[in-house]
């Protein structure tokens, strides 16, 4: 019995597949076992892999790969995230994968001799006490007076966040959820952002009528380190 392989328009390999007749996967009455006790130790399989492994590709065998690296470029470009969340009138972000909790306000106690007005002082977070920090003081966003009330009439709430060092927390003013975005999909910072939060910050993403701005959690954590000296 002879093994076809796909007809391609360059070569045609045909290969005897003994293994399946009298081999192993056969009758077990080819002589060979005697010596080789299974198919996979004897060179005439060996030889017969190699020959259809040396043949050129056809469209039919590449399709499968095809469609498979597709879908894994889909979902690696749409595979980031983020936690959209306001500071008075401005949407932000911050990459999912450096936050640790989403927890209600809690009481924050003032630290002494503390000269930086972005850093708040220390929260308890699950028994641990952590500093607390004032993402609009650090980023210089000024709360104006006329800043309008969120339409959704969302609750503040606190972040814990992490990255490269311990824990930090940011009280909000509203959070909104996760978003999902692809890397393409990112925007240069406008040159009109004037505050801190551009020096700050990956790029911006379309969202709702506008542009949330996602913050770079190395820039980011790199200020409130300066911040504590």
């Amino acid at each position: 019995m002879l093994h076809d392989a796909p007809d391609l328009a360059t070569a045609t390999v045909r290969v005897d597949d003994c293994w399946n007749r009298i081999g192993t996967r056969g009758d077990n009455s080819c002589p060979r076992l005697a010596d080789y006790s299974r198919c996979l130790n004897c060179p005439v399989f060996a030889q017969g892999a190699a020959r259809l492994l040396d043949r050129p590709l056809s469209d039919e065998d590449l399709t499968p790969q095809r469609n498979a690296d597709a879908d894994a470029a889909r979902e690696n470009a749409e595979s980031q995230s983020a936690l959209a969340f306001r500071i008075a009138g401005e949407w932000l972000a911050l990459p999912t994968r450096v936050l640790r909790e989403v927890d209600d306000i809690r009481a924050i106690h003032s630290l002494p001799h503390q000269r930086s007005r972005a850093v708040l002082g220390v929260v308890n977070v699950r028994g641990a006490l952590t500093i607390a920090v004032s993402l609009g003081e650090l980023l210089n966003m000024e709360r104006a007076a006329d800043t309008p009330p969120s339409a959704r009439n969302g609750y503040p709430r606190m972040l814990v966040a992490a990255h490269d060092s311990e824990p930090v927390a940011f009280p909000v003013d509203e959070v909104e959820g996760v978003i999902r975005y692809a890397d393409t999909a990112l925007l240069p910072v406008p040159a009109t952002l004037a505050h801190a939060t551009a020096s700050h910050a990956r790029g911006v993403l379309a969202w709702r009528d506008g542009t949330i701005g996602l913050l770079d959690p190395a820039r980011l954590f790199d200020s409130i380190a300066r911040s504590l000296r």
